[in-house]
């Protein structure tokens, strides 16, 4: 694998998948340029060496080809505040336009290609299928996109450029056009952006060679979706906190009466399942004693304290109590590595975000003492960043799901696909 830092740039095309996608307000002006700041360093790194950059990205979700809600040309303004140049729109990805602005391009100079979910080859899922349309057609669609036009769209993206850099985390779990098929067309010509590196080091860090006691914190609404995560961590932490919905899933299937607060009954037996696989691991698993539980969701709420296993009918749990903001910040102060990944409460409304605070402040009391702390996923770092200590934990993640799948499964496509 070649390092961004021994690549000589000089006279290069270097096409760089990015992660712009970020949140623009109604005339389309960026609200928070984060990622395009986090992505800056590697760009320039690249300019400064007599280099010239393409950049490729998505945005959004966009539903029809092309929607212009979603064009790259809004964040323009954003990206050249950050980079301090000027940067060329290519206007597309596949047109002709865009093929002589890249072939055209001189060291300095940046071109931004079109939003890459206008084509359906990006994520190689068909479009346009008929609404009833069976299972054994999308599959062909999906199998004819995949072996014909997919291809061609790869191979056209690989040969605006000499070599290739991944500097987009958040979508390295995805096996996508850019960030995983057209890296084979620049098999000595491929590297990590300087995002990427820190991504991988920091998260192989806490799952490989972590300074014990070793703490994960999992929040959430449901244990459905962290099921494969809370197995993985299982064989590797010391200890587990959970917080958030998917403390009411625990609690139902340990007999408790949850009131309306989010539960999943068909997970009850997952949950007994996992509680019985800490028992044998040895790991200690940490729920809230208590919950604050409300009579309606805002903030004119009336709010109590309950015991976590016995909540009034009509009221529901969103937030932890005072005997688990003193048990979690008790504990956490005791680890040597921390991962957090999901809020403990609806840390969006204040009146239910002092549980969430709590931990943020005792994770960062860890951090001070020496610990490692690794926080993760869009809401804990929404939150962390909400009661403004961003800069009091060790490293924070930009992917919310590439997280996930990096301590679920031990790798990602996109940085595989870069270390072959």
């Amino acid at each position: 694998m070649v390092s961004i830092d021994n690549y000589d740039f000089k006279g290069k095309r270097a096409i760089i998948r990015v992660d712009f996608n970020v949140p623009v307000d109604a005339a389309g002006n960026v609200t928070d340029d984060t990622r395009i700041r986090a992505a800056a360093p590697t760009i320039k790194k690249v300019l400064s060496e007599g280099g010239a950059v393409i950049l490729m990205s998505h945005m959004g979700r966009p539903k029809k080809n092309p929607d212009m809600k979603y064009t790259l040309e809004q964040i323009i303004p954003a990206v050249e505040n950050n980079l301090g140049v000027k940067v060329q729109f290519a206007g597309d990805c596949m047109g002709e336009k865009a093929a002589e602005m890249c072939k055209n391009i001189q060291a300095g100079e940046v071109v931004l290609l079109e939003n890459l979910r206008f084509y359906a080859e990006e994520e190689g899922k068909p479009r346009g299928l008929a609404e009833d349309a069976t299972k054994e057609e999308k599959e062909a669609a999906k199998k004819a996109l995949k072996e014909g036009s997919q291809k061609e769209f790869v191979k056209k993206l690989a040969s605006y450029a000499d070599c290739y850099i991944n500097d987009a985390f958040g979508t390295a779990h995805r096996k996508h056009a850019s960030t995983y098929l057209i890296a084979k067309y620049f098999p000595n010509d491929k590297m990590f952006g300087y995002l990427m590196e820190k991504e991988v080091k920091a998260i192989s860090e806490v799952m490989e060679n972590p300074q014990r006691p070793f703490c994960a914190i999992v929040g959430g609404s449901k244990v459905s979706s962290k099921i494969g995560v809370i197995k993985a961590l299982l064989d590797k932490c010391d200890s587990i906190i959970i917080g958030g919905g998917m403390t009411y899933t625990f609690a139902g299937a340990l007999g408790g009466k949850v009131g309306k607060s989010i539960c999943e009954p068909d997970m009850h037996p997952v949950a007994l399942e996992i509680l019985e696989m800490a028992k044998a691991k040895g790991v200690k698993f940490l729920m809230s004693p208590d919950a604050l539980t409300c009579d309606q969701f805002s903030e004119e709420a009336n709010t109590k304290e309950s015991s976590v296993m016995d909540i009034d009918p009509e009221w529901e749990g969103v937030d932890i109590g005072a005997g688990g903001k003193a048990a979690f910040r008790e504990h956490i102060l005791e680890c040597k590595t921390i991962l957090w990944n999901g809020p403990v409460g609806v840390f969006e409304i204040n009146k239910f975000s002092t549980g969430s605070k709590a931990v943020a402040e005792a994770i960062a009391e860890a951090t001070k003492k020496g610990a490692f702390s690794l926080i993760g996923g869009g809401d804990s770092v929404a939150c962390v960043n909400k009661f403004g200590l961003g800069d009091e934990v060790s490293y924070i993640s930009t992917g919310g799901g590439a997280l996930l799948e990096y301590i679920e499964f031990g790798d990602l496509p996109g940085v595989a696909a870069i270390r072959d």
